[in-house]
């Protein structure tokens, strides 16, 4: 199965998940889904929380298992974590610039309920 996409391949924006669909019984849901911040992190990261979670959340253990001194690995779940936070950030930003436009009569609230529906806040 092919790796989740989360970026547009065209120009790099964020991309939103809008059908799920069940193997057993072929059920199909249509709408806007959040796509988890985990799944956000790029490939390396994302295989670094995971090695992280499998050694219980332990530096050292992550350390022993790649071969890498504890400073190192702190300074990656540092950069992890890093990240992470500028993915949450830029969606807080993205809802307050809206209600911040609704605020100041730049918008409407209808407009608003739908850019707030389209960004899936």
């Amino acid at each position: 199965m092919a790796r989740f996409v989360t970026r547009c391949p065209s120009c790099q924006s964020g991309l939103r998940a809008t059908r799920l669909a069940c193997e057993a019984c072929d059920t199909q849901l249509d709408g806007q889904f959040d796509v988890p911040l985990l799944l956000q992190l790029e490939p390396d990261d994302l295989r670094f929380v995971t090695e992280f979670v499998r050694a219980s959340g332990s530096l050292k253990a992550m350390a022993a298992l790649d071969g890498m001194s504890y400073p190192t690995v702190r300074n990656r779940l540092n950069a992890v974590i890093r990240h992470l936070e500028i993915l949450e950030h830029s969606v807080q930003d993205r809802r307050h610039a809206i209600l911040d436009a609704l605020e100041n009569g730049k918008i409407t609230s209808k407009i608003a309920e739908q850019q707030l529906r389209k960004e899936g806040l």
